[in-house]
């Protein structure tokens, strides 16, 4: 039951705070203030959720260390973005025609601060930390990777090349990254970092949202599989393979952290006590 209270929280904060988002889409500062808004209030809800329901410590989002972690995951979040985005604009496929919305910007960062927050305290701290317990690291990672994949069909320009290229990406690099870290912070940065590049500053389009114009005014053409045509350079192969170093790169930190919980019961049980709590 634990598995559907929290759903069941964190999903209200994430409709409840959506509300908001649309009902003050055209004043960016709003907009701003209530995506910020939704973040906070979803981890102070998730710390709340799971010590009622699991009687524990909340040390996945715990304050100590969350600044850092937090800082250099958006850092590495908009560096893959950027680099991406420098490979489109190498083969021509980017062009910058000048200054875009700067107040759109704006909105999309608070926009995106929710959608990180609350995508990553559903899918990572609840559904992959408990079927992982149940199933190990490698069965949780390919399930819930593969449903985050899915889920992103019902987006509004979706392709099913764009889902199995966000199950990769999202599914893959930033689970890796809170296996490898144990704690939250790092792939909400992540997260973070790439939706802010890709929406804020580069305005592509992002996983399919019809995103509006952020910084830049800015064009995409080319091949689909260079570009990701209308689901945005997250179906770029650029993406997917950065994305897929960068997965197997926290994974390779996570084993040797002893951070991988493997199939067996005994073997589940025995790594499982000796991971931060």
């Amino acid at each position: 039951m634990r598995l559907v209270w929290q759903l069941i929280a964190i999903v209200a904060v994430s409709f409840l705070g959506g509300q908001g988002l649309v009902a003050v889409q055209d004043n960016p500062w709003l907009t701003l203030a209530i995506g910020l808004a939704t973040a906070v209030v979803g981890v102070v809800v998730y710390t709340w959720v799971v010590r009622l329901t699991e009687r524990r410590p909340v040390i996945e989002v715990e304050l100590k260390g969350a600044a850092p972690a937090l800082t250099w995951g958006t850092l590495l979040g908009l560096g893959l973005f950027g680099l991406v985005i420098v490979n489109l604009a190498f083969l021509g496929s980017y062009t910058v025609h000048g200054l875009g919305s700067p107040l759109g910007a704006l909105g999309l960062v608070g926009f995106m601060a929710a959608a990180a927050v609350t995508e990553e305290l559903m899918w990572r701290g609840v559904l992959f930390r408990i079927v992982e317990g149940w199933t190990g690291t490698w069965i949780a990672l390919t399930i819930t990777g593969l449903l985050f994949g899915l889920a992103h069909l019902l987006n509004q320009n979706a392709t099913l090349w764009g889902a199995i290229a966000i199950a990769i990406e999202a599914g893959g690099m930033l689970t890796a990254a809170y296996v490898a870290t144990r704690k939250l912070w790092v792939p909400i940065g992540l997260h973070l970092g790439w939706n802010i590049a890709g929406s804020a500053i580069f305005s592509t389009e992002v996983s399919g949202n019809d995103t509006p114009q952020g910084l830049l005014d800015a064009t995409t053409q080319g091949h689909v599989l260079v570009t990701g045509g209308a689901f945005g350079p997250e179906g770029s192969l650029y993406s997917v393979v950065f994305c897929a170093v960068t997965a197997a790169v926290f994974l390779v930190v996570a084993h040797r952290r002893g951070r991988i919980v493997p199939v067996r019961r005994a073997a589940r049980t025995e790594v499982a006590a000796r991971l931060p709590r």
